[in-house]
């Protein structure tokens, strides 16, 4: 059984395991509750049978632009239309709290899954790595 939940509880250390499959880098033992928990409108957990197999990070500016960030499934349920459903969650509760905007960036090889499953649109973007 899958199961979807905003705002949703999770360990640091199941997070951690998930980002580091799903972005394919080390264990960073990082404090993601309490990033979450400072910086973002919300988040949405998936778990399988109890386990955490998805997230995503929703942060915001605190009026009208919100950003999804990092959203991740893991290897073994993708392509079940987890990752879609992960995403819609974040554009409804992103709408519920009253944003007008929702931003992603992602790689080129997402395009299709943002553009045709997301719904969102191409836009003029700007970037600078640090």
């Amino acid at each position: 059984m899958i199961d979807y939940e905003w705002r949703g509880h999770f360990g640091n250390t199941e997070l951690d395991r998930l980002h580091a499959e799903g972005f394919e880098h080390g264990l960073l033992d990082d404090d993601w509750w309490g990033q979450v928990n400072r910086h973002s409108l919300g988040w949405v957990c998936v778990r399988r049978d109890g386990r955490l197999v998805g997230f995503v990070n929703v942060a915001w500016d605190g009026a009208v632009h919100a950003f999804v960030l990092d959203p991740v499934v893991t290897a073994a349920v993708r392509r079940q239309g987890i990752g879609s459903r992960l995403v819609s969650l974040a554009v409804e509760h992103a709408r519920l709290a009253g944003c007008e905007w929702l931003h992603v960036d992602f790689e080129d090889h997402l395009r299709s899954f943002y553009f045709d499953r997301c719904g969102f649109r191409g836009t003029s973007a700007g970037l600078i790595r640090l």
